[in-house]
């Protein structure tokens, strides 16, 4: 512990237990302000919260615990997140800046960082590796539930090597408390419920946890069910049973259940825990109106932590995995596609004793998988792919700020078996040594304004299906071909940034580049191959078009902000009309905005699926237990596109808007306080089609984004 850091105690802004941790002065004044709203009444915390503004604390993005970091990063939690949640990941996080959406209908989309998607974004559990087919193809969905969701970190830039070769793009960190990994006191949880008019969803989690300062137990449930999502025109529809033509998207209807028991041991100088977690989901994929997917997903962790008291190392923490996924493809009710991924992964992490002015952390990371899809459209082979690392992370904190050195060697194997009956795909074995290293600055130019950098250089092994692809993918309406000669993908990237704060007033600019001298793609031959894989002529019927993955030159830059401004209220640019709104009054102008460039240099073509300039704003007030916002998300059109068929789409503008109101009460020595809300989405209407998803082109006009719908709920804290 340096002298900078001390033992904070607070009571849980969930269940008024005692906390104890070892945390930097600023993070536990953020940890105070944010728990102590129990000890107040809904009217005192609003008062407080508008007064004070402190930043924010990023397990993801500082492995070392420090209140600023480096590289761009943000979060979602608490009420933010409640009004924020969508059924999926990347639908909750696209419109931060810098964050897109894959958006293959309203059941499956991964996070899209800086225009980089894929196995190029690493999505993590608790700071841990997670395990599931979402990146092999865009119909399929992350099984993660943001009902049962504590906080979500969003690390951008390339410094997130730290926790894989893969991350150029970034680090999603899901974090829940399924392991307890600080004492509790007696018992608290919380429950919400939901219901929505797009997709008629009905929704509801609850979530219950109970210790002392030797054991705590946890245990929580979730249940989503929805139907077609409605949208602002009438589109077609073939599904049996289903009208020909409604204003509902054919084949939207989900199905997500799951929940998850965990349990921990503390020590006086660490902790030990163990969880259980199910993850169900049966949805329909919008590309084809009469195949669905039955997912299943069972992940079982540990995570553990010992504090040294003397020595060369301060703690060591332990953290592995074994994850057992499945899903079926059915067509019309029949099971057809078959895809399994079973695998381990194993992370330990060395908190050396500060040397000088210097901290850092070193770490081994191992991870194996076995892959298997079986059934006609099967596009890629049974495979192994087993990837050993060791990692390291230094600061150097300076008078005037801080440096960061981070590095990471890997070993990188990938097995192709081939098929049970088909014999179109290779079978072979690559090795792979990929190596990484990251430099980054903090400059505190003033106490108001602050500057950072960062220059990486990383290495990214191929993946099994972009070295042994060979068959039809219906999600891409393409025959995908790998290549079993690809080399690494090497960038070089870099970024720069400045942020500025006062009081509640402030604002944030990143702007990046970066070069691959590699990267992978899909990229059209020109050839077209039938349902069998032979070579057909132009017209032919059923011909799909043949994709090859393939290295090329290519160039990513662009530019990412986001700020907020007080204009009535404390310290607010028009504190005088504060009568208008009540002395106690807040209003906020909170704006974001981004745009990226992507190119292939080798021919000059951009780069499909790219998100074009964006810009948005909320209008921001609360007061007392109320909060209220509108706003609005402006997507320019993006005819930026490629020559390969890449369907151009136009601007649009959704607006939208949300209420809350939080009400307190308590029973006998228990206090529990309740967020009320309400949400209305895409409030005109409007038929916008996303730029970055596959759908615009392969499915176009069959989903466009959700047309308007109102969402209420509730979440009781206790």
């Amino acid at each position: 512990m340096t002298p900078h850091t001390l033992a904070c105690s607070l009571r849980s802004n969930r269940a008024g237990r005692p906390v104890r941790a070892a945390l930097h002065p600023l993070a536990c004044a953020v940890l105070l302000l944010a728990s102590g709203a129990h000890a107040q009444t809904a009217a005192t915390d609003a008062a407080a919260a508008a007064r004070v503004r402190l930043p924010e604390v990023t397990v993801t993005g500082n492995p070392l615990g420090a209140d600023a970091v480096v590289v761009p990063a943000a979060q979602l939690s608490g009420d933010d997140l409640t009004l924020r949640t969508e059924s999926t990941l990347g639908q909750t996080l696209d419109g931060l800046p810098g964050v897109s959406s894959t958006y293959f209908g309203p059941n499956a989309s991964r996070p899209i960082i800086r225009g980089l998607d894929g196995d190029r974004i690493r999505v993590l559990q608790n700071s841990g590796a997670t395990l599931d087919a979402s990146a092999l193809s865009f119909d399929h969905a992350v099984p993660t539930e943001a009902l049962t969701t504590e906080r979500i970190e969003v690390l951008r830039g390339p410094a997130a090597l730290l926790y894989g070769g893969s991350a150029v793009g970034g680090v999603v960190n899901v974090i829940d408390n399924r392991i307890p990994r600080e004492p509790l006191n007696g018992v608290d949880g919380k429950a919400e419920a939901s219901a929505a008019t797009g997709n008629r969803e009905r929704a509801g989690a609850a979530m219950v946890e109970g210790g002392n300062d030797r054991f705590a137990l946890h245990a929580d449930v979730f249940d989503r069910d929805t139907d077609d999502v409605r949208v602002p025109v009438e589109l077609g529809c073939e599904k049996p049973g289903s009208p020909g033509l409604s204003r509902r998207i054919c084949n939207s209807a989900s199905h997500t259940r799951g929940g998850a028991v965990g349990g921990t041991a503390f020590f006086d100088r660490g902790y030990l825990g163990l969880s259980a977690s199910t993850y169900r989901s049966d949805y329909g994929t919008v590309a084809e109106d009469d195949v669905t997917i039955g997912m299943r997903s069972n992940r079982y962790a540990l995570d553990g932590m010992w504090r040294f008291g003397a020595g060369p190392l301060e703690s060591v923490r332990v953290q592995a995995s074994h994850t057992d996924y499945r899903h079926t493809e059915y067509e019309g009710g029949e099971p057809g596609t078959t895809f399994r991924n079973r695998g381990n992964d194993l992370r330990v992490e060395a908190k050396h004793a500060p040397v000088g002015r210097l901290q850092g952390v070193i770490g081994l990371q191992a991870e194996s998988s076995r892959f298997s899809a079986e059934g006609e459209e099967a596009f890629a082979p049974r495979s192994r792919s087993r990837s050993t690392a060791l990692f390291v992370h230094e600061e150097l904190g300076m008078d005037w700020g801080k440096l960061t050195f981070g590095a990471r060697t890997e070993r990188d194997t990938v097995e192709s078996f081939g098929s049970q009956g088909i014999d179109r795909f290779a079978v072979g074995k690559r090795d792979f040594h990929p190596h990484s290293a990251a430099v980054g600055a903090l400059f505190n130019l003033t106490p108001a304004w602050q500057l950072t950098s960062n220059l990486s250089y990383t290495q990214r092994a191929p993946k099994d299906y972009e070295l042994f692809a060979n068959g039809p993918h219906v999600a891409t309406a393409a025959w995908e071909t790998g290549d079993p000669t690809l080399g690494l993908e090497k960038a070089t990237s870099v970024d720069v940034g400045a942020a500025w704060k006062s009081g509640p007033n402030r604002f944030a600019a990143t702007a990046f580049v970066s070069q691959f001298s590699n990267y992978i793609g899909l990229t059209p031959t020109g050839l077209l191959r039938s349902e069998e894989g032979d070579p057909v002529p132009a017209g032919t019927d059923g011909a799909l078009p043949e994709y090859r993955y393939q290295g090329v030159r290519a160039r990513f830059h662009g530019l990412e902000a986001s700020g907020s401004v007080r204009l009535v209220g404390q310290t607010g640019l028009l504190a005088q009309s504060s009568r208008l709104i009540g002395d106690a009054s807040t209003l906020d102008l909170q704006l974001r905005g981004d745009v990226v460039r992507a190119t292939n240099r080798d021919t000059g073509q951009p780069l499909p699926r790219i998100a074009p300039f964006r810009l948005g704003s909320t209008l921001q007030w609360a007061s007392g237990p109320w909060r209220a916002g509108l706003g609005f998300d402006y997507v320019a059109a993006q005819d930026r596109v490629p020559d390969d068929g890449t369907r151009a789409t136009g601007g649009y503008t959704l607006w939208n808007a949300s209420l809350g109101y939080r009400t307190q009460w308590q029973f006998g020595a228990t206090r529990s306080n309740a967020l009320w809300y309400a949400r209305l989405d895409n409030i005109t209407d409007k038929l916008a089609y996303s730029p970055t998803s596959i759908l615009t082109t392969t499915a176009f006009p069959k989903a466009p984004l959700p047309g308007r719908s109102l969402k209420v709920g509730v979440r009781v804290d206790f």
